[in-house]
């Protein structure tokens, strides 16, 4: 298995895909502008599709669940996907299988398709971990976070609910389509995997991103992740150049040996109620999830007219079913 927290090296932005099955998504660098649409327009379909037909789309496909690492946005939103489709489901956890018997994940992938699985969806911490799995299995696997490197489904249903808010239909999406929109992320982006997702897409279709926070947990190699990504330390100024802003989880099991003073990062970092309204009382408020009321985040900006945290949740479900009908078909739109 690859290195924990070490991702593979991929040279350029040009997609690896057909090293694997065309239904897989392991990489936001697999998504070109083309693809994104694609996945959004039939995310579009899909909801707005009958029930009774939609549920005929995957009757008895099996997709397997193989959870590494605990989950409930992710793992619920994949399961629910799945089901309103009608494909069975099961659930791989490490505390409930053979994978806590050192059993490696090659060879827990071919256990799974030799049972009959047609998808896996892998949330793993180690980073790299899909790509090995689709290699080894030659099913559609889906990408639902390894280590610090990726997270595609939550840079897509993020776009999703940044397009619904625009007013930008899905059918019109090209690499301009975000141009002049600045995107503030703020909080951990060194363990992130969310950020990293979404400094990867929005700059594909014409967003500047800034990456906020203090050095310990935004070193400034951060900024080369690729073009349209900058850093600002300030996250008053971000906040004033922001149309939406980002908050990430303190992670604070990844903070060991780090020095980081929290009372003071909630002074400079903290999206409040004072804050928000002074410096960006417009912008859009998204989090992805576990959110830590009082530190990244007051309740009153989470729960407040400029936050589109529980639409995210929703987006996730639609963006999801998407992937797995796209995995499980064959079809792009």
């Amino acid at each position: 298995m690859a290195q924990k927290n070490t991702a593979p090296a991929r040279s350029t932005r040009a997609s690896t895909q057909p090293e694997f099955h065309p239904g897989s998504l392991v990489s936001v660098r697999d998504l070109t502008p083309e693809r994104t649409r694609s996945i959004l327009q039939l995310a579009d379909t899909l909801e707005a599709e009958d029930t009774f037909k939609r549920a005929k789309r995957l009757l008895k496909r099996r997709v397997a669940l193989l959870f590494y690492e605990s989950s409930t946005r992710t793992r619920t939103s994949f399961e629910l996907a799945a089901k309103s489709m009608s494909a069975d489901t099961t659930l791989v956890s490490s505390l409930s299988s053979s994978i806590e018997k050192g059993e490696s994940l090659k060879d827990t992938g071919i256990t799974l398709r030799s049972l009959g699985a047609e998808c896996i969806i892998l949330r793993s911490p180690f980073s790299g971990a899909p790509y090995l799995l689709a290699k080894s299995t030659g099913l559609p696997v889906l990408n639902a976070g390894d280590g610090m490197h990726e997270h595609p489904s939550q840079a897509l249903l993020d776009l999703r609910t940044m397009l619904r808010h625009l007013g930008i239909k899905s059918a019109k999406l090209n690499e301009n389509s975000l141009k002049g929109l600045t995107v503030t992320i703020c909080g951990d982006i060194f363990h992130s995997r969310v950020a990293r997702s979404n400094a990867l897409l929005l700059p594909t279709l014409g967003a500047r991103v800034i990456f906020c926070g203090p050095t310990p947990l935004l070193p400034e190699v951060a900024a080369t992740i690729g073009p349209g990504v900058s850093i600002e330390r300030d996250f008053d100024s971000s906040l004033k150049q922001s149309q939406i802003v980002m908050m990430l989880r303190i992670q604070a099991e990844r903070l060991a040996g780090l020095s980081l003073d929290l009372e003071d990062y909630k002074l400079r970092y903290q999206a409040n109620g004072e804050r928000i309204a002074a410096l960006a009382p417009n912008a859009l408020i998204m989090h992805p999830g576990p959110i830590i009321r009082g530190m990244e985040i007051t309740s009153e900006v989470a729960d407040g007219p400029q936050s589109a945290i529980a639409e995210q949740v929703h987006h996730g479900l639609c963006i999801r079913r998407a992937l797995l009908f796209q995995a499980l078909s064959g079809e792009r739109a």
